[in-house]
């Protein structure tokens, strides 16, 4: 059933892609429908994955000669992360109802990088991922050069440029571990266990890793993220940060962790205080909290405040995947699905809800149009945005964080302390940027109430209630209760701990 939503979006992306131009609307709908749909098998999936462990979904051969398989599988990480693209998918075509350029091209592309992901997320063959998360750049680099704003050839090439050359390292790595294992078989199982040699897996450990790790904005290779957010239109931006950073996150956990854990390894020696590759990510892991917090505090442009919070929140899942225990990666998991949907919403307010109508995205712009008066809806979706963001209880960021956190803590004390400063600044960030764009304390003259009367800005349209809608219900539910995943993830994060890629 899963592996339908990979066909059901590419068969989506090639019609839209045939229809002619100026038929807008039917664009909309058909994409709507067509993500709709996945979301619906995804939903499907997950329930029916109660119990059920991992699941070979598909297994054909492919390159036989190679041993490379069409093979399709799906644990509880793999059916968490397909339902957050589900959700993902079908708001950012509820937020991108305006689009009129080329509609039916920007909608092909945008299916067609879904189906990228979905792909990505259930690949248990490391060729078959490697060519789904190479079909997911390519959207991803049009739809920000053609349909982006600020910078937007730059940052469409500069993401492009990062995307493929953690690519490459990756590539180098897996053909490294497929020769090296003699196995002819490139089944990610089959190499988990084909007995590579600790001083093998020592040095392609940190290769695939960060090749990974790029897309998952790891500090220092995360200056992609806020340039790329910045530029891509508000779909691409809530896809971007929603769950195309989660594919090196992914990435990192599935395939590194999971094919070379003895990489992790202490090295026998220790430089600058540092003694194992687990040591060194999880000091950038909490590096890139840390730093991504005070430059989103620092920011006068809304959206980057919200890219580098990016970056700081995706520290999280980074320092959870370094604890190397069960709480810490089962938080790691539950980070990727908040992120995801808490993220998303963000980007759909400043992008979509803020900047389409008031043309500026400068928060001391923003400060003097009292947009808590003329868009209560918005301003109060924010706050809703922005506390779950911080990690209020009763939403999924804050059992991920406690989670990843109390992880850190068993694993290395200091990470924990060091990633509670990060914290401490998001709030600062976040209520610096709520106040100044929605809640400002200035006082309208006459001449400012009058202006504001004549030039009201466009009502909240049903396309954006809907999809603020089902972000905030999906991050409360899960926040208010989080076994609903966790049911999924425990026994998927165990099997990994217990031996590699299952």
């Amino acid at each position: 059933m899963l592996a339908y939503v990979i066909y059901i979006s590419f068969a989506g992306a090639l019609v839209e892609a045939l229809l002619p131009r100026g038929k807008n609307t039917a664009a909309r709908w058909l994409a709507l429908a067509v993500a709709a749909a996945g979301l619906a098998l995804a939903v499907a999936g997950f329930a029916a994955g109660w119990n059920q462990g991992r699941e070979v979904i598909v297994d054909a051969a492919w390159v036989p000669a190679m041993g490379i398989h069409y093979l399709l599988v799906a644990d509880g990480i793999s059916r968490v992360l397909v339902l957050l693209t589900g959700i993902a998918s079908v708001a950012g075509i509820l937020f991108s109802w305006n689009v009129e350029l080329r509609a039916n091209q920007f909608f092909a592309f945008y299916l067609a990088l879904i189906g990228g992901v979905y792909g990505v997320f259930l690949s248990g063959d490391f060729f078959l991922l490697f060519v789904f998360y190479e079909i997911a750049i390519v959207p991803k680099y049009f739809l920000i050069a053609i349909w982006g704003s600020t910078r937007r050839e730059y940052g469409a090439m500069k993401l492009a440029l990062y995307s493929f050359a953690g690519s490459a390292m990756v590539l180098i790595g897996l053909l490294a571990a497929y020769v090296a294992s003699g196995s002819h078989s490139t089944a990610l199982a089959d190499l988990a266990h084909a007995g590579l040699p600790a001083s093998f897996q020592m040095w392609v450990f940190p290769l695939v890793f960060t090749g990974f790790a790029i897309l998952a904005g790891m500090w220092p290779f995360h200056t992609w993220a806020p340039t790329g957010h910045v530029a891509a239109p508000t779909a691409a931006s809530m896809l971007l940060a929603g769950v195309v950073m989660k594919l090196g996150a992914y990435g990192c956990l599935r395939v590194a962790i999971g094919v070379f854990p003895r990489g992790l390894d202490p090295w026998g020696f220790t430089f600058l205080g540092l003694g194992s590759w687990r040591g060194v990510f999880a000091l950038l892991a909490v590096i890139g909290i840390v730093y991504g917090a005070l430059v989103a505090l620092a920011q006068s442009d809304f959206k980057f405040v919200i890219g580098y919070s990016s970056v700081s929140h995706m520290g999280f899942v980074l320092l959870g995947l370094m604890a190397l225990n069960q709480i810490g990666l089962d938080g790691a998991v539950l980070q990727m699905f908040s992120h995801g949907v808490i993220a998303g919403l963000l980007f759909a307010i400043v992008g979509r809800i803020v900047y389409d109508r008031t043309h500026t995205r400068q928060l001391t712009e923003l400060e003097s149009m009292h947009l808590a008066r003329r868009l209560p809806f918005a301003a109060w979706a924010f706050v809703i945005a922005g506390v779950a963001s911080m990690g209020l209880p009763g939403f999924s960021g804050f059992v991920a964080e406690l989670q990843v956190l109390t992880g850190a803590w068993k694993a290395e004390p200091w990470w924990t302390i060091a990633a509670g400063v990060g914290i401490v600044v998001g709030v600062a960030y976040t209520w610096r940027a709520l106040q100044k764009a929605f809640f400002t304390d200035t006082i309208p003259a006459p001449h400012v109430l009058e202006y504001e009367h004549t030039h009201k800005l466009d009502p909240i349209t049903w396309p954006e209630r809907a999809g603020v809608a089902l972000l905030v219900l999906s991050t409360a539910v899960v926040g208010l209760y989080p076994r609903i995943l966790l049911d999924q993830i425990e026994p998927a994060v165990r099997a990994l701990l217990a031996g590699g890629v299952q």
